[in-house]
């Protein structure tokens, strides 16, 4: 009977230990988007993103930035933006990163995806940190006034190892699962869900599951500001 009792065992030690190991937090995120058409295929995206978790107890980064876009057509836009981020940490110092980053989004249909790459630049040392972002999403609309629910996927990989803390490989995972309300015609569109973001604990930290309640609202301008 103990060598049976054993042999149960051993299994539930090995499914406990992920568990055991990983850290959870639950967050809020918040992130405005402003798109100001420039022409009728040129549009500016200026954005602003704030962050706040139970470890770091309140507020962990805040993201301002803008994004320049060309649309090539109605399936390729182009992309080259920066981002002035903070890092905030009631354990160690606060950081304030530049980053810059290129990005194409392809639509076709119902389905949207994303291909960016990021350059990272931190006060903590002279190596740039490079970061590959591909990203797909599913929108499945609720009637025709533009509500609908959607689904993505984002994957974070780092292709290179930095003295200041960024480590090689896969990073992260980004999961959401919500709805997407429409305002003023659909002049302005809030996606509320849930977002899963899962670290892989690169370098001998502890892996992370942050559980977030992400609210992201895009306000889409009048009419183009420059004229052919």
């Amino acid at each position: 009977m103990r060598k049976r009792h054993l042999i149960w065992l051993i299994p539930s030690l090995f499914a406990a230990t992920p568990a055991m190991a990983q850290v959870e937090d639950d967050q809020f995120w918040e992130q405005v988007n402003l798109n100001v058409p420039l022409t009728p295929d040129v549009r500016v995206t200026l954005e602003q993103i704030a962050r706040w978790g139970d470890r770091s107890d309140g507020l962990n980064q805040t993201e301002y930035g803008a994004l320049l876009g060309f649309k090539a057509n109605k399936t390729f836009e182009f992309g080259i933006g920066y981002r002035r981020v903070g890092l905030f940490s009631n354990t160690g110092p606060d950081v304030h990163e530049n980053r810059l980053r290129q990005q194409v989004v392809v639509t076709h249909g119902r389905f949207s995806g994303r291909f960016r790459v990021d350059e990272r630049f931190n006060p903590g040392g002279s190596e740039v940190g490079f970061r590959v972002r591909p990203l797909v999403r599913y929108n499945h609309p609720l009637g025709s006034k533009g509500f609908a629910l959607f689904a993505s996927h984002e994957s974070f990989l780092i292709p290179n190892t930095t003295s200041w803390g960024q480590r090689a490989g896969y990073e992260r995972m980004r999961n959401v699962l919500g709805v997407t309300i429409p305002f003023f015609k659909r002049k302005a569109l809030l996606d509320a869900g849930y977002l899963n973001q899962y670290r892989l604990g690169l370098g001998g930290r502890r892996p992370t599951m942050e559980h977030t309640l992400s609210l992201q609202l895009t306000i889409n301008a009048l009419g183009p500001l420059l004229h052919d």
